[in-house]
């Protein structure tokens, strides 16, 4: 009984301490590699897709495809340092990461599914929400992050409720709703990951 009580210990001193150390997964090319996805992806919307709301489909294809590609990148990179990291702990803020991460993006692909399904006259609201969606994500691993990237996920918060409010009727959907807010924000975060992370290994 003795030992089970301080393994339970040990798990949640190493827990604890994966949650107070700065998480190092979050790399400034998969974030500016996604802000470029984005770009391109608002500027194949504006040649290809010239009326979003009638075609929907389109659309959503377009940036839900996006969305996987620049996701698949960032956790591809977050797996590669965890498998080469030499401590368990880098594995266990990883896994951690990804778990507080989890259900922004649940939420944001269930209101999706819900909204393209059941009223798509709704879909307009989808870039605003998805916005505020990935802010939220960004909050809810603040704590592994540094701290100036709460900055981002501010950003978000503004640009997901202002293109809320703005982007209707003729600017619905418009290719400028999702990609200005994620390719700023994406270069954004790039450049901060690479300030208060990166730069100071490259010089050591």
């Amino acid at each position: 009984m003795e030992l089970k009580e301080a393994l339970v210990q040990i798990t949640e001193i190493r827990t604890q301490m994966a949650r107070s150390e700065v998480f190092r997964g979050y790399r400034a090319v998969p974030a500016a590699f996604s802000g470029a996805v984005a770009l391109t992806a608002a500027t194949v919307q504006a040649l290809a897709i010239a009326d979003p709301m009638q075609q929907c489909p389109a659309y959503l294809t377009l940036w839900i495809g996006s969305a996987v590609v620049s996701g698949a990148s960032a956790v591809m990179e977050m797996v590669i340092r965890a498998r080469n990291a030499g401590s368990s702990l880098t594995r266990e803020q990883t896994a951690l990461a990804m778990e507080q991460f989890f259900p922004c993006l649940a939420a944001g692909g269930l209101t999706t599914l819900v909204i393209a399904r059941s009223a798509p006259a709704l879909v307009w609201i989808l870039p605003g929400l998805w916005q505020v969606f990935y802010s939220l994500g960004i909050f809810a691993t603040s704590r592994l992050l540094p701290r100036p990237m709460s900055a981002v996920a501010v950003f978000y918060a503004v640009t997901g409720l202002t293109t809320l409010a703005t982007a209707q009727g003729e600017w619905a959907l418009s290719p400028l709703a999702m990609g200005v807010p994620f390719g700023v924000g994406q270069f954004l975060a790039a450049a901060l990951l690479y300030r208060t992370l990166e730069r100071d290994d490259d010089a050591a």
